[in-house]
């Protein structure tokens, strides 16, 4: 019954998973005096899901589509966002609308120029897009004044906000990314997933006379922190790597690729063949998760002047999120290993469940297909 319970929530957060990329849009505001030029990049597959833009219902919205329903789009999303210069409202005007390729897919371009009737000293900006109907979006906006830039995220927690031109600092920036790493790692139910089945094995495994628990939970955490360290190193290089435009490979291959990971570390847990060597699988995987997580920040095109600070504040975000999963879950399970519903149902039937999300995982990226779970 245990197993069964733990199978199917694994299964039921798999509609939401199935792919890592969350739900963002970007917006890049310049000012210039008086005026702030804009651009809103927005997921067409969010779009769509809040006004139904594919009319004749055939999987696929055209170009066509999009240019007669532009107004309703234009009407939808811009009265998710107000900008000020401190007291006034700007003026906005609209601009050509486009459509752009993202990491995860494409994205409508809304152009526009705000003017604000007096020099831009400071501005404030009200962010409600898709927040009624997707609790885990984020709007991701990079503020540009001459050589100063500001970065803010906006959630439904936080929708307001004052950038004053004139008390800007990077320290900011690197808290804000702090916090986007914190947050995507949580959301990260693959990049998780693949953590708790390395950590799964670490404090009990079966062997041929039966299981073994560990006696020490120092020899414990040091083993878990070779994992983790090498996990660690391997994603922020190939993070590094992709945010710099070094190396880029298709999103589709990345997801997959990881879906793939869960899989084989869950199969390892039921079937040791790589026990010794977990560092070094920790390792080789985490430069393929690397890539996922960088998708967030390639997606943002960053000023030069932010790209060092985003990216040591967003790695370490992830780190902090990563070291508290790590924290919690390891003195629970060392505690519990002697007992049989850690080897069975934890561990065994855990994996098992693993194995079958990280398959059902593996099919929507690969080939696109949508596997409903729960039927309706």
């Amino acid at each position: 019954m245990k197993s069964k319970i733990i199978l199917i929530f694994l299964m039921l957060i798999s509609s939401t998973a199935w792919s890592h990329k969350s739900s963002d849009s970007f917006i890049n505001l310049t000012v210039t005096n008086e005026n702030i030029v804009g651009r809103w990049d927005i997921a067409l597959r969010d779009l769509e899901y809040a006004l139904a833009l594919d009319t004749n219902n055939d999987g696929a919205i055209t170009w066509f589509e999009l240019r007669t329903q532009q107004k309703d789009i234009e009407d939808y999303v811009f009265t998710s966002l107000y900008i000020d210069n401190g007291s006034t409202e700007c003026v906005r005007k609209l601009g050509q609308l486009q459509v752009d390729h993202h990491s995860d897919g494409n994205y409508v371009v809304l152009n526009f120029n705000l003017d604000c009737f007096a020099p831009v000293s400071e501005i404030g900006i009200k962010y409600q897009l898709l927040f009624d109907l997707d609790p885990t979006h984020r709007g991701l906006v990079e503020i540009i004044k001459g050589e100063s830039s500001e970065f803010v995220v906006f959630s439904p927690d936080n929708q307001y906000k004052v950038i004053d031109f004139s008390k800007l600092n990077h320290w900011k920036t690197f808290y804000q990314f702090i916090v986007e790493g914190v947050w995507h790692i949580l959301i990260g139910y693959d990049h998780i997933l693949f953590l708790f089945c390395l950590l799964l094995p670490s404090v009990v495994r079966k062997t041929s006379t039966g299981w073994q628990t560990s006696d020490h939970f120092t020899t414990t955490l040091w083993q878990v922190g070779k994992i983790v360290t090498a996990f660690t190193l391997a994603h922020s290089i190939t993070l590094v790597l992709a945010v710099l435009q070094i190396v880029s490979l298709p999103i589709r291959l990345i997801e997959s690729a990881i879906a793939l990971s869960v899989m084989l570390v869950a199969v390892n847990n039921l079937y040791p063949f790589f026990n010794k060597q977990a560092w070094l699988v920790a390792f080789s995987f985490g430069l393929i998760h690397g890539f996922g997580f960088a998708s967030v920040l390639t997606d943002l095109s960053l000023s030069t002047g932010k790209l060092g600070v985003s990216l040591l504040g967003f790695n370490l975000g992830v780190e902090i999120g990563q070291l508290t999963i790590v924290s919690v879950f390891l003195p629970v399970a060392f505690l519990f290993r002697h007992y049989w519903f850690y080897q069975r149902i934890v561990l065994f039937a855990g994996s098992q469940a693993s194995i079958l999300l990280s398959l059902i995982w593996f099919l929507q990226r690969a080939f696109n297909i949508n596997i409903n779970i729960i039927s309706s």
